[in-house]
C-alpha cells in the first residue's frame, strides 16, 4: 500500500514537469524561475533514488529517474533561456 501512495505522489509531482518544460521552450526567458529550487528538487530525487537502491529497489524506482531527468531538461532549458535574455539585451543596446 505505501508504494501505491508514493507512486502516487511521483505520478502528480511528474504532471507538473512537462508543463513547466514547455513554458520554459516555448518563452525563451528565464522569469521568475529559480535554479536554485530545481537543483533541490533533483536533489531530492536523487536521494529517492538512492533510498530505493539501498532499501527497496522496485518499478516505483524508474519514476523517480522519469521525475528527475524531466527537472534536469527543465535546468537545461533555464540556462538557455537566461543565455538567450543575455544575447537580446546586447541586441538592445547595440
Amino acid at each position: 500500500m505505501i508504494k501505491f501512495f508514493e507512486l502516487g505522489m511521483l505520478i502528480l509531482f511528474g504532471i507538473s514537469w512537462p508543463v513547466s518544460i514547455y513554458k520554459s521552450y516555448k518563452s525563451r526567458v528565464v522569469g521568475s524561475k529559480s535554479v536554485i529550487f530545481l537543483f533541490a528538487v533533483m536533489l531530492g530525487y536523487l536521494s529517492g533514488i538512492i533510498n530505493k537502491f539501498l532499501n527497496d529497489l522496485d518499478y516505483v524506482t524508474v519514476f523517480y529517474f522519469i521525475n528527475m531527468l524531466m527537472v534536469a531538461v527543465d535546468a537545461i532549458l533555464y540556462f538557455r533561456n537566461k543565455k538567450l535574455e543575455k544575447q537580446e539585451q546586447k541586441n538592445i543596446k547595440i
